[in-house]
Parts: structure tokens; C-alpha cells; sequence
């Protein structure tokens, strides 16, 4: 089932910066998607988890004086997405270059790449700052009839706007098996070819070497996966990262120099969340 537990944690004091803060501290531990408030937020993890154990374990050591009251409520599958449309998703509009959106969306501004989707459940941590970098990124990409791998893929976002822009091949892998199916739905309803893989990073062993990596996850993830995300990009190729805030930005710059793969460009919003593009050396 896809049910969901959403973890109320009212902060005392509120700022944005203690909320920005909490996500990422319930992001490492599992929870996928986020809404702040000017009470603190609502964060949203699997049911098969104990949501209210692993937010207080994640806020114990929370390094700004704060208080917690953290409470939940379960949310089942089926009402998962009515859920979504009405008290979370909203359009994604970069310029009149991209806009991501759903059926139910109306006014959606024009833009050169049209992207529907039909969210079933919360994808990546939720941050549209995250997905709005990575995607400003992928718009400066010589993608022309190149090889895309994009880890984490989630509902495919990122994958059908690299299709659009003219990649030759995008892979998406998706270790959650309601968003790979979601991203097959949304490969269809886009009108796109996607190789869409239900796995872990593991599944980049068995691809060859590709021209761009993607990995909109989190810092803990892609910590542990750059061998992987090194080894499955060619030389000379580059790499896209997301899903971190700027302070976490040395120690991942630390471990991609493990695999002379370094900083070209870095994007970072005004709540902290940075996307990083790094080429590895020829």
C-alpha cells in the first residue's frame, strides 16, 4: 500500500531558517516531502516507518535553540493524491522556458517545454528549489544526442525534460516502486522513450559510462553513491547534484575530488538548498 504518515512538527521559535533546517534534518532520515509554515511544517514519510520516533531522533541535536511539538496523523494510499492537489503541489515554472504541471492546473503560462504530470505520491524531498535548480542546469546542457543517467529519478521530471532538450538516451532509476511506476506513466504522457530501471545506484554497473549524470537526492545518498555516480560517467563528462544545503557543499566537493570530478557551477536559493554542475576530468 502507499500509505504515508505526515508528521506535524510546530517549532517554538519559528523562523524560516529553523524550518529549511528541520527538512533537511527529516530528509536525511527518510521523509520525502515537505510544508513550512509559520508554525514550523508538515513532513510526510512512508507508513511502513515510525514517523514521530525518527523526527525526534533527527531534531535531538538540532543546532538552533528551539523547541519541538511533533504529533502525527496516518494518511492512506488512496487519498495520498487528493492530498497532494490540495494542499501541496503547485505548478513549476521557470521563465517561459519550462513549466511542469498537472491536469488539474489551470493558467499555466506557456512555455518551450510542456511537462504534465500526475502525482500519485511525494517525490524527492518535495523542495521545488531543488528540482527548479537542477532544472535551470539542465536548460545550459549541450544534450543533443548525448546519454543521460538520472539517479533518483522520482516521477521522471528531470529525465522528460532532458528527452525534450534532444538527449539521445536517458535512463531514470528509481529504487521507490510507486514513483518508477509513476515515472513510466508520465514517460507516456509525455510523449517521450525513457529506460526507466526499478533499483539502487547498483544498477548503473550494468549501463555504459554516460555523458551526464544526474542525482537530485540528498547529501547522505550521494555521499555514498559518487563511486558509483564516477564510474558510471564518462570522461570529460559532467555531473549534476542537488537535494543539499550550501553548507553541506565542501564535504560532497571533498569526496567528488576523490574522482577528479569538480565544481563548474553552483546555484544556491535564498533558503540554502544549492545544485551543484561538475564535469569529471578527461
Amino acid at each position: 500500500m502507499n500509505d504515508y504518515i505526515s508528521v506535524r512538527v510546530d517549532a517554538s521559535p519559528c523562523s524560516e531558517d529553523i524550518t529549511d533546517l528541520a527538512a533537511a534534518f527529516l530528509a536525511d532520515v527518510g521523509f520525502e516531502s515537505f510544508e513550512p509554515d509559520e508554525s514550523g511544517l508538515t513532513a510526510y514519510i512512508r507508513a511502513t516507518e515510525d514517523g514521530i520516533s525518527l523526527a525526534e531522533e533527527a531534531l535531538a541535536g538540532f543546532p538552533i535553540p528551539s523547541g519541538f511539538k511533533i504529533s502525527s496523523e496516518f494518511i492512506k494510499g488512496e487519498d495520498w493524491n487528493s492530498e497532494w492537489e490540495k494542499n501541496y503541489f503547485r505548478p513549476i515554472v521557470i521563465g517561459d522556458k519550462v513549466a511542469v504541471h498537472s491536469t488539474f492546473h489551470t493558467d499555466v503560462p506557456d512555455a518551450e517545454y510542456d511537462i504534465v504530470i500526475d502525482p500519485k505520491m511525494a517525490f524527492g524531498t518535495g523542495h521545488h528549489d531543488t528540482t527548479s535548480q537542477m532544472m535551470r542546469l539542465i536548460l545550459k546542457l549541450p544534450l543533443c544526442d548525448k546519454s543521460v543517467i538520472d539517479m533518483g529519478t522520482g516521477t521522471g521530471i528531470l529525465a522528460i525534460l532532458a528527452k525534450m532538450r534532444g538527449a539521445e538516451t536517458v535512463t531514470g532509476i528509481e529504487i521507490d516502486e510507486p514513483a518508477y511506476l509513476n515515472a513510466i506513466e508520465h514517460a507516456s504522457l509525455n510523449n517521450v522513450k525513457l529506460d526507466l530501471i526499478h533499483g539502487d545506484a547498483s544498477a548503473v554497473e550494468s549501463l555504459d559510462a554516460a555523458d551526464f549524470m544526474f542525482a537530485n537526492i540528498n547529501r547522505n545518498i550521494i555521499l555514498a553513491d559518487l563511486d558509483r555516480y564516477s564510474a558510471a560517467l564518462k570522461p570529460g563528462g559532467e555531473m549534476l547534484l542537488s537535494g543539499f544545503y550550501e553548507s553541506d557543499v565542501e564535504m560532497i566537493e571533498r569526496e567528488c575530488a576523490k574522482y577528479h570530478i569538480h565544481e563548474m557551477e553552483r546555484l544556491v536559493s535564498d533558503a540554502g538548498w544549492t545544485a551543484l554542475r561538475l564535469v569529471k576530468e578527461a
